[in-house]
């Protein structure tokens, strides 16, 4: 198509990779999900904001992800743009005593080793978290009682236009796996955050603590998006999947792990549909069987 060729020819332009029909499977803690019509990796924020530029002109869909740790992509694929935030987006630094900015495709756990390695506590809670910063700030990411609002400043972000702007403070709009960016057009490219002076001993050991509590109560040992649903109002997804007799379930590949019933997990070549199947007949039975409505956590793309 005419529109490849000029696409393939700014991300030459920037020195980003552009794939054609690359396996989103390949790019997914699922390890599912059929071809990206064309997947960039960029350098810089330049890149991202010809690309964008080009797609909104164009009426293409372009599609950001950082390490793919909450999607479930479509078994046909994404048309358009898929650009992933890695390389390039990586960079982290103090800004001062206790305020860190980084890059919106680094490791959210890389980001929390280093304010370890400062003496800054308050992000313990994402030690082994899978996503990257970018993506724990789009869903307000959290866990063992810490989430993201708790320490997140502003991030700055490209318009669909490839416009820079920044949220901050309120404007951030975090509540509970939600923010300002969620559903939006724009893309998160850095992360200001705000920790406090901390012991490294105990900031280790807090560490260390919830890494093993993620070992012993997560199925890591299999492909997954983390929590399948969020936690609803009085009440506890898994709770209610397990007094519904549903641990272990299955569709096709995909089933409910017997370790942990909040997690829908790959348990060997799930598909998509297989993996809609099992959250479908999940909720069917929670509300038949309770009353309660479970929303999906994971995010659906290509749909």
């Amino acid at each position: 198509m005419q529109y490849h060729k000029e696409l393939q020819r700014i991300c030459a332009a920037h020195g980003a990779a552009c794939l054609l029909e690359e396996p989103m499977s390949l790019h997914t803690s699922f390890k599912i999900g059929g071809p990206a019509e064309l997947f960039v990796k960029p350098r810089d924020t330049d890149c991202i904001a010809a690309l964008s530029r080009y797609c909104k002109e164009h009426g293409l869909p372009m599609t950001i992800i950082g390490k793919g740790s909450n999607l479930l992509v479509a078994d046909t694929g994404l048309r358009g743009v898929v650009v992933r935030l890695g390389t390039g987006f990586g960079g982290i630094s103090l800004a001062d005593e206790t305020t860190i900015r980084c890059s919106a495709g680094l490791p959210l756990a890389q980001v929390c080793y280093f304010a370890y390695r400062h003496g800054l506590t308050g992000l313990e809670f994402a030690w082994g978290i899978p996503g990257s910063a970018g993506g724990a700030a789009y869903m307000n990411a959290g866990a063992y009682g810490g989430e993201m609002k708790d320490v997140l400043a502003a991030c700055s972000h490209l318009s669909a236009d490839g416009t820079p702007g920044e949220f901050a403070g309120d404007a951030l709009d975090l509540s509970y796996r939600h923010s300002a960016y969620t559903d939006s057009d724009k893309c998160i490219t850095g992360l200001t955050l705000r920790l406090q002076k901390g012991n490294p001993a105990d900031i280790r050991a807090r560490m260390d603590d919830l890494m093993n509590r993620r070992r012993t109560k997560q199925p890591l040992e299999f492909p997954s998006a983390g929590s399948t649903f969020k936690r609803p109002a009085g009440n506890y997804a898994s709770a209610l999947i397990e007094q519904c007799g549903l641990k272990g379930a299955r569709v096709g590949g995909a089933m409910v792990s017997p370790k942990h019933s909040g997690f829908v997990i790959n348990a060997g070549n799930a598909t998509c549909e297989d993996v809609r199947g099992l959250i479908r007949h999940v909720q069917q039975e929670v509300y038949k069987q309770t009353g309660y409505t479970l929303e999906c956590e994971v995010k659906l793309l290509g749909f």
